[in-house]
């Protein structure tokens, strides 16, 4: 494999996608060592990639600007981009994505090397080396093995976010505000996902915090700004809501406390990469759900194929919420 100057790596959304690309960017990195990373993402989620050690620059395509009626401003935001990508100059381009939207874009860059994760056979003329997407593998397997594919070595599998200092201190003054004892643990619920059918009914997650307070602990509701009004049951039954928090202020929340327990979505798959102790409600049961990378008995999926979130009973989290207490370093 020859010494590259400049790599583009592309995830431009969504938050656990982008999360999920961290052990390829190490393996990039490893092979690389001199190289210039960037990563294109959406602008939304660039904020995400400040904890991307290995990552030098970001280039945040703004998706809402280019879906606006306004033609003069579609033509600025892509041309703009187009200078970019071209004047860059990249030698390698690795498009995680696969998305008609992205190929295109790794095709624009003009890079020698262009390698991509593929959806759909008729995207392939846009890179030099093309892997079909596997809906069976997890999709940071299938980052990794499309590099494999291509050449490179890889070695131990790394999957670490580094939460900028900022971030923490935020959250950090999120607990005095609201007066938790450095002591005490900490449990914190991300009740919805960006999909309906992958949320575990609130009612649930309410009676897993009631248990929790009873032994002592805090419990802390996260989510975006949409979703305050749907935890007002949560807020009326006295617990904390963090729901509207930036993303990775939402990090830093995660960060201090003992547990996460939340759907498949993108801030649970944060908090596995930093480290913390999640269990994750899975929606279905094959193995191409995204479980927590490295961890997949952090799962709880329904019992039978066929079954659905709402099979998975409180008392079935509730055992593995006290299978985590016995674990070293847990609590």
């Amino acid at each position: 494999m020859p010494k590259l100057k400049e790599i583009l790596l592309i995830r431009l959304k969504s938050i656990g996608d982008v999360v999920l690309t961290l052990p390829a960017v190490h393996v990039v990195r490893e092979n690389f060592p001199a190289a210039k990373i960037t990563f294109l993402t959406s602008r939304e989620n660039a904020a995400l990639l400040e904890g991307f050690r290995e990552v030098d620059d970001v280039i945040m395509l703004d998706r809402a600007a280019l879906s606006r009626p306004n033609p003069l401003r579609i033509a600025g935001e892509f041309f703009g981009l187009l200078r970019r990508l071209r004047a860059r100059k990249f030698d390698l381009v690795v498009d995680f994505q696969g998305y008609g939207e992205t190929a295109w874009l790794a095709w624009i860059t003009g890079a020698a090397q262009r390698w991509g994760c593929v959806y759909k056979n008729s995207r392939r003329w846009a890179y030099t080396i093309a892997d079909p997407r596997v809906e069976k593998m997890h999709p940071a397997a299938g980052y990794l093995q499309l590099l494999k594919d291509c050449g490179l070595k890889i070695g131990p599998v790394q999957n670490q976010f580094l939460l900028p200092s900022a971030a923490l201190a935020a959250a950090q003054q999120f607990f005095a505000e609201q007066k938790i004892n450095p002591g005490q643990p900490v449990l914190f619920l991300q009740p919805f996902t960006s999909s309906p059918h992958k949320d575990w009914p609130l009612e649930n997650f309410l009676a897993v915090a009631r248990h929790f307070r009873a032994q002592g602990g805090v419990v802390i509701l996260g989510g975006g700004p949409s979703d305050r009004d749907r935890l007002k049951p949560a807020q009326t039954a006295g617990f904390l809501i963090a729901a509207g928090q930036p993303l990775l202020v939402t990090g830093g929340l995660m960060k201090l406390s003992k547990l996460i327990i939340g759907g498949d979505t993108g801030v649970v798959h944060l908090a596995v990469a930093m480290g913390n102790r999640v269990i994750m409600l899975m929606h279905r049961m094959d193995p191409g759900a995204p479980a927590p990378f490295g961890h997949d008995d952090w799962a709880v999926r329904p019992l039978q194929r066929g079954q659905g979130i709402h099979e998975i009973t409180v008392n079935r989290v509730l055992t593995t919420y006290q299978s985590c207490l016995s674990e070293k370093d847990c609590f």
